[in-house]
């Protein structure tokens, strides 16, 4: 029986992506792990490996085509011994699904309360979520008596494979009435209000010249995720102003004995480094939130917000704490060039508990920056300016000062502990040759 290849979910936020570029064409035989094509996720073009083997019988997505939703069948495989002849045969599974419950409508109305059945392309575990399994591994499910629930994958981002329910043993399905508890909670989240309609908003500008810009997979994601952490996270708010003389000092000599290297350290790089410390000196505050419990974690793994056009990447350095200033400023520049290309890869952007966004460069002095979930608060940074500052002589002197704001969550991390982090890193920076000790 022909295989359907469905639009996978290459992101935890993805539920509809462009098919960006096809790698085989009908009639090619594809091997599981072969590369078949490029989708253009919410963050990234990514490449996508095939799952089974076979031949490409028929593909039913064209490039470049958008809004494609997750686990919609773009292409058909063919088996040993199957021709094109047999797709026709086999109907796309999302096809069937919705001519279903319009046949069933028709013939007898179902009550309101009825349930409808769940397609077969995408299966849910008790909880709710999507379960990723090949049309093949779900045969061979169905044919056991396997619930899919209940098994792991070992394919690509965990996908349920071949080789995964081969050998598993039928285990009893979990009840009906484990039904999803959060749906009446995303429902009511659904319902609640948002502001104006887009209607209402477009009759208050009648008469007024304007142009409507389409809202693209990145920038729906961004409104969608910094107004549920605007909306949800109990922010409050950190500052603190930092000598950078010493550090700015230190910077040149440092550039100048690594000129031969080709490395050019930013002050950038010092924030992280400093950043990666702190969590360490301050290990109570390098956590997470995590629903009903919070994540205390050993490594400092930094996000760094990187503008690109049309939105924002926080590429995240692990183990920032263990590395050298020259190796996080090699890595930064790396993971922010390809940002720029939408080339990072999921793990390279997920994860970190503590975030950077630096807006000096553009001559911002000071600002509120909003946590990024799950992560327990973020470091505004702005820029360095020359200030009158009282020395510790009490003479009035002149200094180059930067000012931070440290937006935390509250749910993470208190007051007091809010405080001695962000006292670490203005220590860290203020004293820069301590940080290489």
């Amino acid at each position: 029986m022909p295989i359907e290849i469905l639009m996978p979910a290459l992101s935890p936020t993805m539920e509809e992506g462009t098919l960006a570029k096809w790698l085989v064409k009908e009639g090619d035989t594809v091997s599981s792990g072969d590369l078949i094509a490029e989708i253009e996720t919410d963050k990234a073009t990514m490449e996508f490996e095939a799952v089974d083997e076979g031949v490409v019988g028929k593909i039913l997505i064209a490039e470049g085509s958008e809004g494609v939703a997750v686990n919609t069948p773009i292409a058909v495989l063919l088996e040993d011994g199957e021709s094109a002849d047999d797709i026709g045969s086999a109907a796309p599974a999302a096809a069937a699904a919705e001519a279903a419950p319009a046949a069933v409508e028709a013939a007898a109305p179902a009550p309101a309360t009825a349930p409808a059945a769940p397609a077969p392309a995408a299966p849910a575990s008790a909880d709710g979520s999507r379960i990723f399994a090949s049309p093949l591994a779900r045969r061979i499910a169905a044919d056991k008596g396997l619930d899919l629930a209940t098994l792991s994958g070992s394919g690509p981002r965990g996908r349920i494979v071949k080789a995964d329910v081969e050998n598993a043993t039928a285990a009893p399905a979990p009840a009906a009435a484990a039904a999803p508890a959060a749906a009446p909670a995303k429902a009511a989240a659904a319902a609640a209000p948002t502001g104006p309609s887009t209607d209402a908003v477009i009759k208050t500008y009648e008469g007024r010249t304007f142009e409507e810009v389409s809202l693209d997979g990145m920038r729906k994601t961004i409104a969608a995720r910094l107004s549920e952490a605007k909306q949800t996270i109990p922010h409050f708010y950190l500052r603190r102003d930092i000598k950078l003389d010493a550090l700015l000092k230190f910077r040149s000599q440092l550039n100048k004995q690594l000129e031969a290297r080709g490395v050019k350290l930013s002050v950038n790089d010092f924030i992280i480094k400093a950043v990666a410390n702190a969590l360490q000196q301050v290990p109570e505050a390098n956590a997470v939130w995590a629903g009903d419990r919070v994540l205390q974690m050993k490594a400092s793994d930094v996000a760094v917000a990187v503008a690109i056009e049309g939105g924002l990447f926080t590429p995240v350095l692990q183990d920032a704490d263990m590395k050298s200033l020259s190796a996080l400023s090699g890595e930064m520049k790396d993971l922010a060039s390809r940002a720029r290309e939408r080339k990072l890869a999921p793990h390279e952007y997920q994860g970190g508990s503590f975030a950077i966004s630096n807006l000096g460069m553009f001559g911002i002095d000071n600002f509120d920056a909003i946590v990024n979930p799950p992560h327990a608060g973020i470091l505004a940074v702005g820029a360095g300016t020359k200030k009158p500052v009282v020395g510790e002589d009490g003479e009035l002197t002149v200094a180059t000062v930067m000012s931070v704001t440290m937006s935390v969550d509250h749910r993470v991390i208190d007051g007091a502990v809010g405080a001695n982090l962000l006292k670490a890193i203005v220590d860290n920076l203020e004293n820069p040759v301590a940080m290489l000790a």
